[in-house]
């Protein structure tokens, strides 16, 4: 439609008045309701294309009441892992309809204000939330607003959710390291208690602390080793560690970001690895295969990928019960784990 020089945009209403129908049969017809008989769904769809009339995609996804939009609650965005997660979103997401809203979680307040108002505000239609617990009045306001929700990483017994086992891992870890003929074993980590109640490092350690009792090696708190969940401090707690009179013949980290920090503080201290010290890490990033780091695969790709997926189908499926899928573990041995210099017998 043309006003002197200038087109005049077409709206619904040109359509309803063009084809005698109501706005409300014009609204139903775009958003394929049943309710119109076929002869004037016909009828309204011939006036649009005379009309070359185009609907806003922002009035049809109100008119829907959906936003289109499918959110990502993850803390620490910028970790590798978290990368790693989020690139398995995103496979599924640039295939989708779904626009992607990443909310970045570095302090508790912060998550706890994103919570709320994902329930509060109806900003997305569907939410993945990676590696933080919510509290039960958290899911009960997502269920209240009608907010499908599924956790990667953590747990909830009300909601679907996509995990590992990471007493396993550790335990895996540890076993490798017996087979090897190490007894003396160290352990870095995060805090027991964090901010955000993560468990994984101290579900992990838990699954060392099993294996060493397995075979009859007791635990030597001196070999326990907690900081910041990052490169350095984990550094500076190895150098702590590699400094006692009897220090550790191998270190198991509790995620390959901290093995880095492990291997570089044996590189300070002139300590080779793995001829001096063997080392292992998990999660298996990138860079830990360039770096020949041992270390337990999780899949963090398939992870984010599953998760995702998981939540599209709740959103298409009111289903009432609650999955819950485990992703399988593996250890992947590589160059900086060997026999220590002077090995025990092999464990059986």
């Amino acid at each position: 439609m043309f006003n002197g020089e200038h087109p005049v945009p077409v709206t619904i209403y040109d359509v309803a008045k063009q084809a005698n129908v109501g706005v409300g049969t014009v609204s139903r017809v775009l958003n394929n309701s049943p309710r119109v008989s076929p002869e004037t769904r016909q009828h309204v769809l011939d006036v649009i294309d005379t009309l070359n009339f185009r609907p806003s995609p922002l009035a049809q996804r109100l008119s829907r009441r959906k936003t289109l939009s499918i959110g990502v609650i993850a803390v620490f965005f910028t970790r590798p892992s978290v990368v790693e997660r989020l690139r398995g979103v995103e496979a599924v997401i640039a295939a989708s309809e779904y626009d992607l809203i990443v909310y970045n979680i570095e302090t508790p307040a912060k998550r706890d204000d994103i919570f709320c108002a994902t329930a509060a505000n109806r900003r997305v239609d569907g939410l993945l939330v990676i590696s933080l617990t919510p509290a039960d009045a958290d899911v009960e306001r997502w269920r209240s607003a009608g907010v499908p929700v599924v956790l990667v990483d953590t747990h909830h017994p009300a909601l679907p959710r996509i995990v590992v086992n990471d007493v396993l891992g550790g335990y895996q870890a540890a076993q490798h390291l017996l087979e090897l003929g190490h007894r003396q074993i160290a352990f870095v980590g995060d805090p027991i208690h964090t901010a955000f109640n993560f468990t994984s490092s101290q579900d992990r350690l838990a699954g060392m602390r099993q294996a060493l009792t397995e075979h009859g090696i007791a635990w030597r708190p001196e070999y326990h080793q907690t900081g910041e969940h990052d490169q350095q401090a984990a550094r500076a707690l190895t150098h702590q560690l590699l400094a006692l009179d009897d220090p550790p013949t191998a270190i198991f980290a509790a995620s390959d970001t901290q093995a880095l920090g492990v291997m570089e503080a044996a590189r300070d201290l002139g300590i080779r690895v793995p001829e001096d010290l063997s080392v292992i890490g998990f999660d298996d990033i990138e860079i830990a295969s360039y770096l020949n780091l041992t270390t337990i695969h999780q899949p963090l790709f398939e992870s984010g990928y599953r998760g995702i997926n998981l939540l599209l189908q709740s959103m298409d499926v009111i289903d009432s019960e609650t999955p819950r899928e485990e992703l399988a573990l593996d250890l992947v041995v590589r160059s900086s784990t060997a026999p220590p210099a002077h090995a025990s017998p092999a464990l059986v």
